[in-house]
């Protein structure tokens, strides 16, 4: 299968299966436990229906969102995502020039692979950082600092993830950063000699994010040791308004799945907050953001930019979550697999298949802007 013959997300799945080492393949795909929140969080969507309305005159659409105060020319956007260069050895600076092409936001993640700063000079499009509470405090205001001095748009603090999920791809595979492969995972990693090759003969591998505050020594640390050693389960409310206050800005918590912490991010200052249970690899068993989506909009979608990710796999499913209330939404996978199929030429695919999707379904819907489609043209089962 070429680029070209790539139609959706399941064809830059396969596409990303065929070049990649297993265990990194797995990396991305895989989730906690059995998997079950991962798969429930497109099935949530199919048990949706749109119900369109006709000869409403929708020769030209527009698409544009404003969210956290930043306009995006479409209203899904690339999420951070760690270890982008492990994938393409373009990594994010593939993903932003992509997403700058489309006029859309994209993030960079604490545990990225190319400096927040580096994006920044590089693209103007609106840019995320998305980091985690540390344990040590000083790590926490210095790497905000940096965002700061760098010029990122919007503060992403994730809030699902004070300990790693139970991903049990990689612990077969041996998957973490060094690689310590079991002997599956090293033979799965010669029968794809191209990746190792690209691996070696580009820039090294790194954390730039972290580089300066964690001892590399002997190599990256693994990402497991990270979430158990570093990251603080004693984070509190009160942590995150110290933050929220320090960072004077647009400041939005990603992993909000009850009404109640909704309202919590209202009253200490945040300006977004994204629905997400990480794609189904933190909690198995989690509900889906997008059946929590609707309980959160109507309880402070009037007082704050309620956003969701996790399951977006279609234009269609993009549409849904914007008719229920999103302001926007967010996805990883659905630009990774493109991302390890062919670096940016992959990206801009998958964008300009889901603009495509997005505008063809609202023609179909008769919606000419995003503020037409509410809930009146949706039906559950």
């Amino acid at each position: 299968m070429r680029l070209n013959q790539c139609h959706n997300f399941h064809d830059f799945r396969t596409l990303a299966q065929k070049r990649l080492p297993s265990p990194i393949f797995n990396y991305i795909d895989g989730a906690a436990d059995d998997e079950t929140t991962y798969r429930h969080n497109t099935e949530a969507f199919e048990r949706c229906d749109l119900v369109p309305n006709v000869l409403t005159g929708v020769e030209d659409i527009d698409m544009s969102v404003t969210v956290m105060g930043q306009k995006l020319d479409m209203p899904i956007y690339c999420s951070p995502t760690a270890l982008q260069r492990l994938f393409h050895h373009d990594g994010e600076l593939a993903v932003a020039a992509a997403a700058d092409k489309f006029g859309t936001m994209f993030g960079v993640s604490s545990l990225g692979t190319t400096s927040i700063a580096e994006v920044r000079k590089k693209f103007k499009n609106p840019q995320v950082y998305q980091f985690y509470f540390h344990k040590d405090r000083g790590l926490n205001k210095a790497m905000m600092e940096s965002a700061k001095e760098a010029g990122v748009d919007v503060m992403m603090l994730t809030v699902d993830s004070i300990t790693g999920g139970n991903r049990e791809r990689d612990l077969r595979t041996g998957f973490s950063i060094p690689f310590r492969l079991t002997l599956g995972g090293l033979v799965q990693f010669a029968i794809k000699p191209m990746w190792g090759i690209n691996y070696v003969t580009h820039e090294s591998f790194k954390l730039p994010q972290l580089d300066e505050h964690v001892d590399m020594s002997g190599g990256a640390i693994s990402i497991g040791k990270y979430f158990t050693e570093m990251l603080d389960p004693s984070m509190t409310w009160d942590d995150v308004a110290e933050m929220v206050k320090l960072w004077d800005g647009q400041f939005c918590l990603k992993g909000i799945m009850s009404v109640e912490d909704a309202k919590k991010a209202v009253d200490i200052g945040c300006t977004g907050i994204i629905l997400s249970n990480h794609g189904g690899r933190q909690l198995d068993g989690s509900r889906s953001p997008f059946d929590q989506l609707a309980e959160i909009v109507d309880a402070v979608g009037d007082k704050i930019d309620v956003i969701m990710d996790s399951g977006i796999q279609r234009g269609t499913h993009v549409l849904k979550a914007l008719s229920l209330g999103a302001k926007a939404v967010g996805g990883g996978r659905f630009y990774l697999f493109p991302l390890a199929a062919a670096g940016q030429p992959g990206v801009e695919r998958a964008l300009m298949l889901m603009r495509a999707e997005i505008e063809r379904g609202m023609k179909l819907m008769g919606c000419s802007s995003v503020d037409q489609l509410s809930r009146s043209i949706l039906r559950f089962r």
